[in-house]
């Protein structure tokens, strides 16, 4: 058999530096570098590609907060889309320095990023202040009642939260938090969900 066969699509891929793209607006088909690193896993494209379906592309004047940033993909999706202010919110010091060199390299005026823990800073944010919540916590950590109780004060009345977790969140389970279930997807293990507060 030839040695010199080239290896296949799926074969370069794993060996390929991790990476994202924005998929809308002033940053479309930007690619995002992935940090290789243990529970770091960024929104799939077709998530958000649906969730901005849903939230109907155009983001202007916004107030976003991505409050588990990771990559930041969420958050810098939405300031593509022309949010005003997208507040990238991280714990871990490498990503802020690697979030904070991407907002500098797309001169992203409309960003900012915060060091912190995510159920720490959002009881800080102005009550009513924030149009959109991106909720993706770790998994493992099993922080989504705690991460939607820290954000309700800070969401304006017609606000959205969008949760991502590794299982449906029905009605009921969101109803304990006041919210109700807009929309729903999936794409492999992870489900997203649109949410508004019920009147």
């Amino acid at each position: 058999m030839p040695r010199n066969i080239p290896r296949s699509a799926a074969a370069v891929a794993r060996t390929a530096p991790h990476q994202i793209r924005i998929i809308g607006g002033q940053w479309k088909r930007t690619r995002l570098e992935v940090a290789d690193r243990p529970g770091l896993r960024p929104t799939p494209d077709r998530v958000r590609e649906t969730l901005f379906n849903w939230l109907g592309q155009d983001l202007t004047g916004w107030r976003c907060v991505d409050a588990f940033a990771g990559t930041g993909a969420l958050g810098l999706e939405a300031a593509s889309r022309g949010a005003a202010e997208v507040l990238l919110v991280e714990a871990e010091g490498d990503l802020v320095d690697q979030l904070r060199a991407v907002a500098r390299k797309l001169e992203a005026t409309n960003v900012t990023v915060q060091r912190g823990n995510a159920l720490n800073v959002l009881p800080t944010l102005a009550a009513a202040s924030v149009d959109l919540v991106f909720l993706d916590p770790p998994f493992e950590a099993d922080l989504f009642d705690k991460a939607l109780a820290a954000a309700l004060p800070a969401l304006a009345p017609q606000g959205y939260v969008y949760l991502e977790a590794p299982a449906e969140w029905n009605a009921e389970a969101v109803g304990r938090h006041g919210l109700g279930l807009l929309r729903h997807t999936r794409a492999g293990a992870v489900h997203g969900h649109l949410l508004q507060r019920v009147a």
